[in-house]
């Protein structure tokens, strides 16, 4: 059985791909693994570059290696190309600038349970931290590994979204894929660590934020129960007007509101129920983590420090136990990071002081933990 499969979309990179590659080669096999690197694979897909890529069949720790060169720039739909030939367990998801920094998964894959289908990686940027992006049931996609069965079955990546944002609709379709399951789906494994470059060649701003307008508006217009429709378009909107002005592309932000009025009517309808939505928001992770820590040690008020992603799910499950929120001018009991994207919560919760009380909005739990706290959600 071959366990693993590494999935690397390029275009026109070759030296970061060749830096990649470099990284790929030098990971060593675990001790306690039962499977080595040649008995793996990578699977470069050239998305219709300007120059054919050109690497080495074999890596030096034996892993093999093979390309694919296709017609057409499909964007992050590529990988789907690769996951139908690919014969790995797992797909291993990576840009041509990120890389494991160990050979850790070759030991942890085996033993995820069954009901996680995406092992999220700790995804380090040099001299920056760690990555920004992701949920508690949404990937980062230069650093995941999804079970091949699942990611086939709910037919990959939408070709439409090409990059950015195309992990969330992604995620949805899993979460709607295994229903049945109480939660969560995703796991995230502190000794799986990637580290991502994330170089600026090839990389717009204003194409950033076009697509991450647009991309965001299709994700929401598809998944959102009709009672927040409006409110979340708004609140995406408004965010990444924000962004767009602190990254000046502001005009990358205008050709991704034209691009939504002229496309938003013609996204299929697909609402979560609210359970499986509380989940792909991270809500529900939340009111479970923040719940449990209240049946703890309990308290009456707390202030939001580094406030992020979700926000708002923080307020919500807060609010839900009576907890009153002050300003940073007052005492208040505990100080709850605002964000529940991974990365920066774990940097937030690094860098907390120590003199005050301090909780994780979620708990990004390794899988066997995943798999042991399921009851919580609904608890």
């Amino acid at each position: 059985m071959t366990l693993l499969s590494f999935i690397i979309p390029t275009r026109d990179r070759p030296e970061e791909l060749q830096r990649t590659l470099a990284a790929l080669g030098a990971l060593e096999t675990p001790r306690d693994s039962a499977f080595a690197w040649c008995e793996c694979e990578a699977i470069i897909i050239d998305n219709a570059g300007a120059t054919p890529v050109q690497v080495p069949d074999v890596l030096a720790n034996g892993l093999p290696v093979q390309v694919m060169r296709l017609r057409a720039n499909l964007g992050a739909a590529a990988r789907n190309e690769a996951a139908t030939r690919a014969a790995g367990k797992w797909l291993v998801m990576l840009d041509d600038d990120s890389a494991p920094d160990d050979g850790a998964l070759l030991a942890l894959l085996p033993h995820v349970p069954e009901q996680v289908v995406g092992l999220c990686a700790d995804i380090r940027i040099p001299q920056r931290g760690r990555e920004a992006g992701g949920l508690p049931e949404v990937p980062i996609g230069c650093g995941v590994a999804l079970r091949r069965d699942a990611f086939l079955a709910v037919g990959g990546y939408d070709s439409s979204y090409q990059f950015y944002a195309e992990e969330y609709d992604l995620a949805a379709k899993l979460i709607r894929l295994h229903a049945d399951e109480p939660g969560p789906i995703f796991a995230h494994e502190p000794q799986f660590r990637v580290t991502h470059r994330k170089v600026a060649t090839n990389r717009s701003m204003n194409t950033i934020l076009h697509r991450l307008v647009r991309n965001n508006a299709w994700t929401i217009q598809r998944y959102t129960p009709d009672a927040y429709l409006d409110a979340a378009l708004r609140h995406m909107l408004d965010r990444y007007r924000a962004i767009a002005r602190k990254e000046d592309a502001m005009a990358g932000y205008g050709a991704g509101r034209q691009d939504v009025e002229e496309s938003l009517a013609h996204q299929p309808r697909a609402p979560l129920p609210q359970p499986l939505y509380d989940r792909f928001t991270g809500l529900a992770a939340t009111r479970a983590h923040i719940k449990r820590e209240h049946a703890i040690r309990p308290f009456t008020s707390a202030h939001i420090i580094h406030p992020g992603k979700n926000e708002w799910a923080v307020r919500q499950a807060l609010g839900e136990l009576g907890v009153d929120l002050v300003d940073a001018n007052e005492t208040a009991d505990v100080h709850v990071i605002g964000t529940l994207s991974p990365g920066p919560l774990l940097d937030a919760f690094d860098q907390a002081s120590a003199s005050s009380r301090v909780l994780k909005p979620w708990e990004p739990h390794p899988a066997r933990r995943a798999h042991a706290d399921r009851a919580t959600l609904h608890t």
